[in-house]
């Protein structure tokens, strides 16, 4: 074979794979931390939500309603167990539990990510990035919310799935599972603590931007119940 008479073959083969491939070597390939930090934009840019929430620690199961506000603004009226309230600032978090008629009261660290609740916000998903590794579970690609053959009565509803892992022991959490859903909203947090008990926070109708006026986070717990300051870990 003529190499001189196949060359410009060759070329012209070349040139056309180049023409035809530059498109996919010019999309972006969006990486875990890439995808995370699209996710904080889309909190940063609420100024609240409202959602149903299930809250489950180990064995116990708990459900309510859950309010958020920029900047620090986070409260959940518990309808199970009934009455019972949480309520946070940002600077203190305060607990009704009229089970046993008392109020827990808990100054926060704001470079803290111990409170779950406080994670599916723009704070929040800002101090998971500067203290946690981020990647994909398994894959870019969603995934059902869960396992049906484990779970039939679950959700299968088409979610992202990225594992966070502490930098550090003095996170709350030492690896933290969220679950977004195509609106780049947090639908699952599952957080396993440092003495490995797992928390697991579930978002459903989630409403964003309803004005949610600022006395929603005002509450004042009964007169009769009892106060228990700094009951989670104390001051400095």
């Amino acid at each position: 074979m003529n190499m001189k008479r196949t060359l410009p073959a060759r070329l012209f083969l070349s040139a056309l794979l180049l023409v035809l491939l530059s498109p996919l070597a010019a999309q972006s390939i969006i990486t875990a931390p890439m995808y995370f930090d699209q996710v904080a934009a889309n909190y940063r840019d609420l100024n609240d939500y409202v959602a149903d929430l299930v809250l489950q620690v180990e064995s116990e199961r708990m459900e309510g309603q859950i309010y958020y506000k920029e900047p620090n603004l986070l409260r959940i009226d518990f309808t199970d167990p009934e009455e019972q309230v949480l309520v946070s600032d940002g600077s203190v978090l305060q607990i009704y539990v009229p089970r046993y008629d008392v109020t827990l009261n808990q100054a926060l660290d704001p470079l803290s990510t111990t409170s779950p609740g406080g994670i599916a916000t723009a704070q929040g998903l800002d101090l998971l990035r500067r203290n946690y590794t981020i990647a994909f579970l398994d894959s870019p690609n969603p995934v059902p919310l869960d396992n049906l053959e484990e779970n039939p009565r679950g959700s299968s509803e088409p979610v992202v799935k990225l594992l966070l892992q502490w930098k550090n022991t003095n996170e709350g959490f030492r690896e933290i599972e969220l679950s977004i859903d195509s609106d780049q909203m947090i639908r699952r947090i599952s957080g396993l603590t440092g003495d490995r008990r797992r928390v697991i926070l579930t978002f459903t109708n989630i409403r964003t931007n309803q004005n949610i006026p600022d006395a929603r986070f005002r509450y004042e717990s009964p007169s009769s119940s009892n106060n228990f300051n700094n009951f989670l870990f104390g001051t400095n």
